[in-house]
């Protein structure tokens, strides 16, 4: 019985990693990334690490792994979603794929995006992230503070290459969103400000996001309507910049909704913790539906 529960679970396994390489994935510059030229390392992966969860690092080609709905309930809706990792890497199942297979169950076109992170030379991106955020190692700190505008310029060439590209990926060009997670909450939160006609997001969704109010601009006119969440016991004591945001939306008389959890922490992503933060994604549904996101396109 146990051998056969062993293959079982062998078999599934293997279905999962063949169906998560089966993702189409696309660059999201036609060369090499502006302001990165030179950047010639080769992308990194972890399963074993001081997070315990998957991670990607080393990221120089910007890209965008695609999930596709089924036909039968595809509604048109489109997000972008950008893992954190405090920009050394990439929380890629926990904050990426994993947001985007329950997602897609929604209806939603979902893309992975791996923007450009920090070069960690010894392949130890948290070991890395820790120094740089102690200030323990300068060098680490400066190339941590260099590689965050090329981040933040990722996710928005990303949300304009759907938009140019919607007809062949079979979304509509008017419901395009972005939803991010630590530092990959600050490439979220900087796409809703100083926008264009081309990369401006329908909506947004910074999830304990870095970003302060130095990194903040003014609220446009057309300003996107926000999904905000974090943990009040958020570790690296980010709740004022989910905070400060709402209350910049909510005094200019913006959509703007705010979960602060009771208990979550920092990096909840879709883990099951038995605490308050669980079901955020389910809020977020709630919350896509209501700004009429999950309504079928015509």
């Amino acid at each position: 019985m146990q051998k056969k529960c062993f293959a079982l679970v062998t078999v599934v396994l293997f279905t999962i990693n063949f169906l998560s390489a089966q993702q189409k994935v696309i660059p999201i510059y036609p060369g090499n990334a502006p302001g990165s030229e030179n950047w010639n390392w080769d992308e990194g992966f972890s399963d074993h690490n001081a997070w315990k969860t998957n991670i990607v690092y080393n990221v120089s080609k910007p890209s965008l792994t695609v999930f596709t709905p089924d036909a039968s309930v595809s509604n048109g809706t489109s997000v972008v979603i950008c893992p954190g990792g405090g920009f050394f890497a990439l929380s890629i199942n926990n904050e990426g794929y994993d947001v985007a297979n329950w997602l897609v169950k929604k209806g939603v076109t979902c893309f992975v995006l791996k923007y450009r992170l920090a070069h960690s030379i010894d392949n130890d991106p948290i070991k890395d992230f820790n120094e740089s955020l102690t200030g323990q190692n300068k060098d680490l700190q400066q190339r941590q503070i260099a590689s965050v505008p090329l981040a933040l310029a990722d996710g928005k060439a990303a949300i304009a290459y759907i938009r140019a590209h919607a007809i062949e990926l079979n979304i509509n060009p008017d419901k395009i969103g972005i939803i991010g997670f630590s530092a990959g909450g600050s490439v979220t939160a900087s796409a809703i400000f100083n926008y264009t006609k081309e990369n401006k997001p329908n909506f947004a969704a910074p999830i304990y996001a870095y970003f302060p109010k130095e990194m903040q601009g003014p609220v446009a006119e057309d300003a996107p309507p926000l999904f905000i969440a974090v943990a009040s016991d958020d570790q690296l004591n980010l709740q004022s910049h989910s905070i400060d945001l709402y209350m910049k939306w909510n005094a200019a008389k913006k959509d703007a909704e705010l979960h602060v959890y009771n208990q979550g922490g920092h990096g909840f992503g879709m883990r099951t913790q038995h605490t308050p933060s669980d079901t955020w994604i389910e809020r977020f549904a709630d919350w896509l539906q209501v700004q009429g996101f999950l309504t079928k396109s015509k």
